[in-house]
């Protein structure tokens, strides 16, 4: 059902953008014979945001990977840097929970460790929406900031990294051998900032699978057997996604970009002083509007990390 979704809207808005093209073009058509440059105006707007839709949604079709269209667990790790990488960290938490519901996804909140004095050592998210883990697995990687810091009494500038790691929710058709032995599951009380988001309980999980050293952890519900089951989705999730590394590894060194959380390995660059720019160093993609890329705005990103990582592909198999 859930493809077939897909599908339907995919057509749909197929045929919508046929049908409001005949129509403009009608419209321009009957405006200039008239005369009426307002008209023609507003439908030559209307134009170019038909053709902006049409190089999304072509774009979108790309999204062809056997995870692409599902939901996927988002992490933040703060780097070196005390408060100041912790308070990033959550900045870029902000970040991703405003694009996830500026289109329409649903956002859960499975871990957090809070701060000493401020932000987040780690959080983990669950983005469930059509194509999250699409648009989202090229955001793996250190995520470096310029700032005049707001904990420094000198107003000195500072650079503080974190580092995101994306990875997909695993459908159950999907099989994913885990061994018991393999595993050490530990139980510890919650802890975090409180909120809605989280529960101060003893029943929160954290599992390590020896073998990789892959560790995950959840404490979003008061029911440990709850917390259990979804850490060991979770954990499965992640040994897929490593699976789906070593597969595009000749494309793209993703794990390289967790190497270390520090200089020389990040993937964006977000400068709010001296000057205000936000770089991605892989696509060139660059934008002075930090306050909206922040508040959310990451599709001009997204879709070029995209179509690099496709035309890679392309490249592969063409000299293949």
């Amino acid at each position: 059902m859930r493809e077939r979704a897909r599908l339907d809207n995919l057509i749909g808005g197929h045929r919508r953008i046929e049908r409001e093209l005949d129509e403009t073009l009608e419209l321009i058509a009957l405006a200039e014979e008239e005369g009426d440059a307002a008209v023609v105006r507003d439908a030559e707007a209307a134009l170019e945001k038909l053709r902006r839709e049409v190089a999304r949604r072509e774009l979108e079709s790309l999204l062809s990977g056997e995870a692409d269209a599902n939901d996927c667990y988002l992490e933040v790790h703060a780097g070196e840097g005390g408060t100041e990488a912790q308070d990033w960290a959550e900045m870029l938490l902000r970040m991703y929970v405003r694009w996830a519901e500026a289109h329409g996804h649903k956002v859960e909140w499975l871990e957090e460790s809070a701060g000493e004095e401020a932000g987040v050592k780690s959080a983990t998210l669950k983005i469930q929406g059509a194509d999250a883990y699409g648009w989202l697995k090229t955001e793996s990687g250190v995520h470096r900031l310029v700032r005049i810091s707001p904990f420094d009494s000198n107003a000195r500038r500072h650079t503080s990294f974190a580092s995101v790691w994306v990875y997909p929710v695993v459908d159950d058709k999907i099989e994913v051998e885990v061994n018991d032995k393999d595993l050490r599951i530990d139980t510890y009380r919650a802890s975090g900032a409180g909120g809605q988001h989280v529960n101060k309980t003893d029943s929160a999980i954290r599992i390590t699978h020896l073998p990789t050293g892959i560790v995950v952890q959840c404490q979003s519900e008061r029911s440990q057997h709850k917390n259990r089951a979804t850490a060991f989705s979770m954990l499965r999730a992640r040994l897929y996604d490593l699976e789906l590394q070593k597969r595009e590894a000749v494309i793209e060194a993703m794990s390289s970009a967790k190497t270390d959380i520090g200089f020389g390995h990040q993937i964006r660059s977000y400068v709010l002083q001296p000057y205000q720019m936000v770089k991605d160093l892989r696509t060139g993609v660059e934008t002075s509007n930090t306050g909206a890329v922040l508040d959310g705005d990451l599709d001009r990103f997204l879709a070029a990390a995209l179509a690099s990582r496709i035309k890679g592909a392309d490249a592969l198999a063409g000299n293949a």
